[in-house]
């Protein structure tokens, strides 16, 4: 099988951003958004996910966090349908239940190429660090609409920082299982022939 790999380079007003993700990687990151805490998800993803990733992005934090965020998860998701090519023998479905302390975070995953989006549950409290704590929601929304992904998550905790991280995790672990080559499987997972 051939390396699995997505680079993606987007330039805006906003943020200037470099990713380059290899779905069958070892879980090795490389992450420097300027924002601390959305650093260590990124790793977190990358390392639970077993995916190589390299993001270098260069945001608008003088502002608030949001766009910094928001598009490095739309790269990501462009990377992510860059390296997924035609999707020929992938699992395509899977979910997920991770716990991080008192907090669980739950996600179910269709590389179905029809992107949609659901998300149930609330963040503790509306900050980590420099963080804003429901842009963990957005992050998950603008993957999945970039990807081409459907996506349901759920989480339920006392502390944000867990339930993000819980979150990040099973989001992590969910896609490993879902972009997983079959070698039952031949062609596109799909009685259409496409996805």
């Amino acid at each position: 099988m051939s390396e699995r790999t997505g680079t993606v380079t987007r330039e805006t007003a906003e943020t200037s951003i470099e990713c380059t993700l290899t779905i069958d990687g070892g879980g090795e990151a490389d992450v420097d958004t300027g924002i601390g805490f959305f650093d260590h998800m990124l790793s977190s993803f990358a390392k639970h996910g077993l995916f190589d990733l390299e993001v270098d992005c260069d945001g608008d934090l003088e502002i608030d966090d949001h766009h910094t965020v928001e598009d490095v998860a739309i790269v990501l998701g462009e990377a992510f349908d860059e390296a997924l090519g035609d999707r020929s023998g992938i699992v395509r479905y899977a979910d997920r239940k991770v716990p991080l302390d008192e907090a669980v975070a739950s996600a179910v995953v269709d590389v179905s190429g029809r992107p949609r989006f659901y998300f149930d549950g609330r963040f503790s409290q509306a900050r980590i660090g420099e963080f804003t704590s429901d842009m963990a929601r957005h992050f998950g929304e603008s993957l999945a609409m970039h990807a081409g992904l459907t996506v349901h998550l759920e989480v339920t905790g006392e502390n944000a920082h867990h339930e993000v991280e819980a979150l990040f995790k099973t989001l992590a672990r969910t896609l490993d299982d879902a972009t997983q080559v079959d070698e039952r499987r031949t062609g596109t997972p799909s009685t259409k022939g496409t996805l």
